[in-house]
């Protein structure tokens, strides 16, 4: 995952975004530390419809020459990654992941991607899901980070973390930020589908205010969990 080179996150905008976005579209309330951010008239809103396009690897140059898979592994390596947690809900009850893929694309629309394996147990829903719930991570949430990307337990069966949403979504309680999203496209690429969704509303627990705050973000490198903090700040 990398961050969006247009935004500096979903919500709050800083400052100097705010002059960008519209009224209209967007819609904030405060309620103690937590920021509430809602879309209006989501519930008259139809849901966006999403849309499959042909798998990304068939459009491959053919004959081209291609990295190896392990080159390819070790150039992302070497690259950092936010953490994420996506839940969705689907026939057989309530589904979640660890992913570093999630990206801001644009902030009017609120718009995100991320990527998915297809080896995933929670893959089958989130490739039929309407809407999920995505979860961006920072230290405080490791525990959240590693039963989503544990293998072979039940995600949610300490019932007290988390809770349904009135729509259906599983949400970790005290999680950094989350955002209910309407899937609107899905593409399959290689061994993996790549899924585009519009955050709807969502909640923000701790937020970054000052320029330079690192708040305590929680970044995947090279196989390991890591903590951004003053030790890390380059001047």
């Amino acid at each position: 995952m990398t961050s969006s080179p247009t935004s500096t996150g979903l919500w709050p905008p800083r400052s100097s975004e705010r002059g960008g976005l519209r009224a209209p579209h967007v819609a904030m309330l405060r309620s103690g530390a937590h920021a509430i951010v809602d879309l209006p008239n989501v519930g008259a809103m139809s849901t966006p419809q999403p849309h499959r396009r042909p798998d990304l690897a068939s459009l491959a140059v053919e004959g081209a020459p291609a990295v190896s898979a392990d080159a390819f592994k070790a150039f992302f390596r070497g690259h950092p990654a936010g953490v994420a947690v996506i839940t969705a809900i689907g026939d057989d009850g309530p589904v979640a992941l660890t992913a570093s893929s999630v990206s801001s694309v644009s902030v009017d629309p609120p718009l995100l991607i991320f990527s998915i394996s297809s080896l995933s147990s929670a893959t089958p829903t989130l490739r039929t899901a309407p809407t999920l719930v995505v979860h961006l991570l920072d230290a405080d949430d490791l525990d959240i980070a590693r039963l989503g990307a544990t293998s072979g337990v039940d995600r949610f069966a300490d019932r007290s973390a988390w809770s349904s949403l009135t729509t259906g979504e599983p949400v970790f309680h005290g999680v950094r930020a989350w955002a209910r999203c309407a899937v609107i496209s899905r593409m399959d690429a290689g061994a993996s589908t790549v899924i585009a969704a519009q955050a709807l509303q969502g909640s923000i627990a701790r937020d970054i205010d000052d320029v330079g705050d690192e708040g305590g973000a929680l970044v995947y490198h090279n196989r390991q969990w890591h903590r951004l903090g003053a030790h890390s700040l380059i001047d």
